[in-house]
């Protein structure tokens, strides 16, 4: 097998263990663990504060029960039935796109991860689909500062993915192939 059919299965597997992380992860919160009912339970306290989270784990990390119904950071809040289908089709044609580029890429650690970022997105995508949100419940922070939102598991991969992809566009020494046209006119100048 060459190593350009490899890394594309790499890629689709790290996608399809990201989706399955995901989604396990999001069911044990909710079933398992019942972190709705606990958020119900602690917002229903006089003494409830959203600066602290639903289930504290560990000083700095606790789980939190989020029903996001926009996209990154909140935003393109999904006001309607229709809303959220557009935001099911937006993020499906980025995850087409996420899939081609993916299936296109001979480098190892791109395809990884653009894996992350496509597991993720679909992750998202499935919750969006079949419940009307997203499912978050990851909570960051130290004292009452919280460097992010409300988060899961499918965000993470797909901001670790992202950054992987930056960091290599950026720091690699390694550079494309010039246009032929560039290298004949950089010929003649010598």
């Amino acid at each position: 097998m060459s190593s350009f059919k490899r890394n594309r299965l790499l890629g689709l597997g790290v996608a399809a263990l990201t989706f399955a992380a995901d989604q396990a992860v999001k069911w044990a919160v909710v079933h398992p663990i019942g972190l709705p009912a606990i958020y119900d339970r602690n917002i229903s306290t006089a003494t409830w504060n959203p600066a602290v989270p639903d289930l504290p784990i560990i000083p700095f990390f606790g789980l939190s029960w989020r029903q996001n119904f926009g996209v990154s950071l909140g935003l393109f809040t999904a006001g309607s039935d229709g809303a959220r289908w557009a935001l099911v089709g937006m993020t499906a044609l980025i995850a087409g796109f996420v899939t081609i580029w993916l299936l296109r890429e001979k480098r190892f650690a791109d395809t990884a991860a653009l894996g992350m970022i496509l597991g993720g997105a679909l992750g998202n995508i499935r919750d969006r689909a079949a419940l009307g949100y997203v499912v978050d419940y990851a909570d960051l922070h130290f004292g009452a500062f919280r460097p992010f939102l409300i988060f899961n598991l499918a965000d993470a991969a797909i901001t670790i993915g992202v950054l992987i992809i930056l960091a290599r566009s950026f720091l690699s020494g390694e550079k494309r192939a010039s246009r032929p046209q560039d290298q004949a006119n950089t010929a003649t100048e010598s």
